[in-house]
């Protein structure tokens, strides 16, 4: 009888998430074209200081050993170190994401001097003139003092982490010299048209030639740099898989928090949809994971649909359900940007992308034209 693969097991959910992403706030000092939670302002009902700790008291009793904080920019909060002192007193460590630009040398020293902490500074080029159009003018300049105050404060192997689109895909040796020149660890992410992104997809997300390149480059670098489960959809391609969550993780062993206490499924589909309660609920964040219908639902197997056909499906996995749902595509329908070509016809056919569920943006950004 054959046995029940890692995989398998994982796509039946867990007890606890193994990469739960926590969203502190909505407020951001920049305004992202890609911006998956379409932050900019403050939500006036994030979670108070003592709903954070009582979560965070939560996922120590299920044993999560570590969260992604992210926003918006989560520096922005009052509370943050106190947000990070607790979780670490709890034996929860935590990786946190930020632009930078609250990142003084005084709070690198504290930051290198806080055990069980990882920091991740986001770029999306290799000078200002490929990542400020996608970021935010000046947002270069402040990611890289960043990271010279982390790299000046001792802190150790800090992440550098790219959203990879049309305009930086012949960077990418590039950003792996600027990592290896600091001593940090590079992280490649796949552009999801969720949030902000929905607009900018469009004209950002890599071509096809580009994915090709992308999956090539990956095999060739992959041991040294972090994908998560970016990238499933290119082992279509079919010469070896690449390294990563080679599935759809959402509402198995992924979920996101948002900054006033709903879980959704994955930090790309904060949609009603893939709402699967609340923290604030009788039950806390442990009912919601082990309880929630949603969930029930995520972790049921799944069928191939439209992919059945594809001799490919069980390599790519049908691709990213938060990429199909916001390009207007059934979830049981191919990945926007399949190897395979079938992504295309599909896009031609599909309807209006869904709303997301919140919008902090403070104003429409406009994505300046590069070509």
């Amino acid at each position: 009888m054959n046995q029940p693969s890692l995989v398998d097991d994982l796509k039946s959910g867990l007890d606890a998430p193994i990469c739960l992403t926590w969203e502190l706030t909505y407020a951001c000092n920049l305004q992202c074209v890609h911006c998956l939670s379409s932050s900019g302002r403050r939500d006036p009902d994030e979670l108070t200081s003592a709903e954070a700790f009582g979560v965070l008291d939560e996922l120590a009793s299920m044993q999560v050993f570590y969260v992604n904080i992210g926003g918006g920019e989560p520096m922005i909060r009052k509370d943050f170190f106190d947000i990070v002192d607790h979780a670490v007193e709890r034996g929860i460590g935590v990786k946190f994401s930020t632009n930078g630009a609250y990142l003084t040398p005084e709070r690198a020293q504290r930051l290198a001097a806080t055990p069980y902490l990882d920091v991740q500074i986001s770029l999306d080029g290799l000078d200002a003139a490929t990542n400020d159009p996608v970021r935010g003018k000046g947002s270069y300049e402040i990611a890289r003092r960043a990271m010279d105050n982390l790299a000046d404060a001792g802190f150790g192997p800090f992440k550098i982490s790219i959203v990879v689109t049309r305009h930086n895909v012949g960077q990418l040796d590039g950003f792996k010299a600027l990592a290896d020149r600091y001593g940090a660890t590079l992280r490649v992410t796949r552009l999801r048209p969720s949030g902000r992104g929905a607009d900018s997809w469009h004209e950002l997300h890599p071509t096809s030639v580009q994915q090709r390149e992308i999956y090539r480059w990956l095999l060739e670098h992959g041991a040294d740099v972090l994908t998560g489960d970016s990238f499933f959809h290119l082992n279509a391609l079919g010469e070896q898989p690449l390294p990563g969550l080679n599935m759809c993780g959402a509402g198995r062993v992924v979920c996101l928090i948002d900054p006033i206490g709903d879980v959704y499924a994955c930090p790309f589909v904060i949609h009603d949809e893939f709402k699967a309660g609340s923290v604030r609920d009788a039950g806390g964040f442990s009912g919601v994971w082990r309880n929630s219908h949603t969930f029930r639902e995520l972790r049921r197997p799944q069928s191939a649909g439209a992919c059945a056909s594809c001799g490919q499906f069980d390599a790519c996995q049908g691709g990213c359900m938060a990429a199909k749902y916001f390009t207007g595509l059934p979830l049981d329908g191919p990945d926007p940007e399949c190897v395979n070509g079938h992504g295309e016809p599909a896009l031609k056919v599909a309807g209006p992308h869904p709303i997301m569920a919140v919008d902090h943006s403070r104003a429409v950004p406009i994505l300046l034209s590069r070509r």
